[in-house]
């Protein structure tokens, strides 16, 4: 009986909640729950549950790390293929991974050649890109399905480098000839000081891989998670303008030059309707002729196949066939002055160094190439890897990245990125594994030993057809605004900085916009916090907003305030103010009132109806000392007001730096903490009983 006598009041306390329960028979209805235990506060509760604080030295965290280093299993997530290559099952993958990698690799021949338009490069380049990097991918890569290898927009984004910097290129005899703007001479050497259109985009290779590289070394994987959904979708959107009106000299045949820099979109547009009296109207039927064969298949007999058989029908290829075998016959370049592609060579390229100089101008341009490609190469990685139930290693996927990216450099290659459409095709028909890309690789070489000279009498007008008809799907994304705006302002914000500022000023000051807006929301949604005033739901310890929810009660004398959010030296003053506006006492205030009348002789006959304020910090993210100061402020100007302050439910990081504030500033007068809000509560409402009793 003594020790009962001993408790603090009411510290044994019996009260009813309730929850709703489903019985067997179907009967939805309401079942009372019996509690009983101590009414604690915090210190209470960590004395009689034994809490400690985690705690580890460098030491023994070092020995964990070094414990957990298996040799073997380092060298099987380092290089993948060790993993899944002896689990192969050729009986049942290995044909569905050949039929995967032929089709792959039909549609590799023309996107290749197209893109590398994009790239400034020698078309021969797409293929290059199709083999070297690839068969490195196929190594050290985690996702088994993405197809590497170009990708339009890191090809035009290359390319706005390379007209930028290039003043030669390569004819394909091993000579070189200045740009168009330059000269036509044809020279044996590079003059010194001066770069090939290939030695760009090898340099612009090479730094890519160095960043990947570094990104990886330092675990950086997860940095993607920068570019939101909604920025890539604003940012792909407009480069895909940029890429159709790079397009617009061989669509129609127009007699103009590549605009450089800042605005560039908007002066290629100017220059080609200028130039629309010269436009070569034989191109412009070719291309016509390719567009409509294109989308007719795309819209009528793709889909009417796709219910037949999961093989696409290969239209791109058929297209660069047709086109070249016209092209040969007619002679469109000599007899109609349709620009054709010209050399291809054969055998694979002699290894050449990249233009080491060059890297500190042109790596600021790499770092956002890496971003980009770095982003749409997880996305669709993660996509296929939730669809057909593995996982993909981000970091690994840095290492592959950086790998391939470093031997394609040596090797005439633009950055390689995964194809959204090739990669989708890969899949769809049936792909397993990494296999089918070996596959495609090994047709590939023959095409480059042997067949790749068929082509050069491609008309670029039926490749420029094939890169703006496939991306239809991009230049449609900008009815994506709708949605976006629809869904949260701040997105549709995002979405619209990003799209504007990568069409009308420059691709790379687009992304770095993106990211800096989609910062700053982020920033300012979080330093916004939500705040609201709690009521309890009679006969519970429920307390919910008594603005969203009508059935919950202010309790007499007491002031839960919720707040979701961080507390620190530069919220601190937004706290108070939410404060006061949801409680409607600014303690402060009220003392300098006071002040003031005392000094007059006078006294405040206002009655304060709070009793007890109880701020419910379940949602606090943290707290640093600066916040903590501000606390003790308001829980000393409250209690010269006699109010009570009570913090309920405050994480245990927060918790522990309110403990090691007291202890380091030795500070008396510390808080009243609670571990729920109905435990502030029922002390609160004990106390004040008691002093009304008394």
């Amino acid at each position: 009986m003594e020790d009962e006598e001993k408790k603090p009041l009411l510290m044994r306390k019996t009260y009813t909640s309730s929850y709703k329960s489903v019985m067997k028979d179907g009967y939805d209805g309401i079942s009372p729950l019996q509690v009983e235990r101590p009414i604690y506060q915090i210190e209470d509760l960590n004395r009689d549950t034994l809490y400690e604080k985690p705690y580890s030295t460098l030491k023994t965290r070092c020995k964990k790390a070094c414990n957990s280093i298996h040799p073997l299993a380092v060298l099987k997530k380092t290089i993948p293929i060790l993993s899944w290559l002896p689990e192969y099952s050729w009986r049942k993958s290995f044909f569905s991974d050949v039929i995967s990698g032929m089709t792959v690799a039909i549609m590799h021949i023309p996107q290749g050649m197209a893109y590398s338009m994009l790239g400034g490069v020698p078309p021969v380049v797409g293929i290059y890109m199709a083999f070297f990097p690839v068969l490195v991918y196929v190594i050290f890569g985690t996702s088994r399905h993405v197809s590497m290898g170009t990708f339009a927009i890191v090809c035009l984004m290359t390319g706005k480098v390379v007209n930028q910097y290039a003043t030669f290129e390569p004819t394909g005899d091993g000579r070189y000839r200045p740009l168009a703007a330059n000269g036509t001479q044809i020279l044996a050497d590079v003059p010194t000081g001066s770069y090939t259109s290939v030695q760009v985009a090898m340099t612009v290779t090479f730094a890519c891989a160095m960043i990947q590289l570094a990104m990886y070394l330092l675990r950086l994987g997860m940095v993607s998670q920068l570019l939101s959904e909604t920025l890539v979708n604003g940012f792909t959107c407009a480069s895909a303008f940029h890429v159709v009106s790079s397009q617009l000299k061989d669509l129609l045949g127009l007699p103009t030059k590549k605009r450089r820099g800042n605005f560039s979109f908007v002066y290629t547009l100017y220059d080609s309707v200028a130039a629309l009296p010269q436009a070569n109207t034989r191109a412009l039927t070719v291309t016509l002729i390719a567009c409509i064969l294109l989308v007719a298949n795309n819209e009528l007999f793709k889909p009417w196949l796709a219910k037949k058989t999961r093989i696409p029908f290969p239209i791109e290829l058929v297209a660069v066939v047709i086109g070249t075998t016209i092209s040969y016959f007619l002679h469109l370049n000599q007899e109609y002055g349709i620009s054709v592609v010209g050399h291809i060579p054969t055998g694979l390229p002699v290894p050449a160094l990249p233009a080491f100089q060059l890297i500190p101008q042109i790596f600021l341009d790499a770092l956002v190439i890496t971003m980009v490609s770095y982003t749409i190469t997880m996305s669709m990685a993660l996509i296929f890897a939730r669809k057909q139930m593995y996982e993909v290693d981000s970091n690994q996927e840095l290492l592959a990245l950086g790998l391939s990216n470093t031997v394609g450099s040596f090797f005439s290659c633009i950055p390689i990125t995964a194809s959204l459409s090739r990669s989708m095709i890969q899949e769809a028909v049936g792909g397993v594994t990494q296999i089918a890309s070996v596959v495609s690789c090994s047709i590939l070489v023959v095409i480059l030993l042997w067949i790749g000279p068929v082509f050069e009498t491609l008309p670029r007008c039926v490749l420029a057809s094939i890169i703006v008809v496939a991306l239809k799907g991009m230049l449609f994304q900008c009815t994506a605004i709708f949605k976006y705006w629809r869904l949260s302002k701040w997105d549709g914000v995002v979405w619209l900085v990003t799209f504007a500022t990568t069409l009308f000023v420059q691709i790379s000051y687009g992304l770095a916009a993106g990211v800096a807006v989609s910062l700053l929301s982020v920033f300012i949604q979080g330093y916004k916090p939500y705040v609201c005033l709690l009521g309890v739901v009679p006969n519970t310890d429920l307390y919910l907003d008594i603005k969203r929810y009508k059935g919950a009660q202010e309790i007499e004398g007491l002031k839960i305030f919720h707040y979701s959010g961080g507390l620190s030296f530069a919220s601190r003053a937004s706290f108070k103010d939410l404060l006061v506006r949801k409680t409607g006492l600014d303690a402060a205030a009220v003392l300098r009132k006071r002040a003031k009348l005392a000094a007059k002789g006078l006294e405040d006959s206002e009655e304060l109806l709070t009793k007890c304020m109880i701020l419910d910090f379940s949602c606090l993210t943290f707290v640093d000392p600066a916040g903590v100061d501000f606390l003790r402020s308001m829980q000393a100007d409250y209690a010269k007001l006699g109010v009570a302050m009570y913090i309920a439910g405050c994480s245990g990081p927060v918790y522990e730096v309110m403990l090691k504030c007291d202890k380091v500033e030795r500070k008396e007068n510390k808080f009243y903490l609670f571990p729920t809000i109905h435990d502030g509560v029922l002390f609160a409402q004990a106390s004040i009983l008691s002093k009304k009793d008394s």
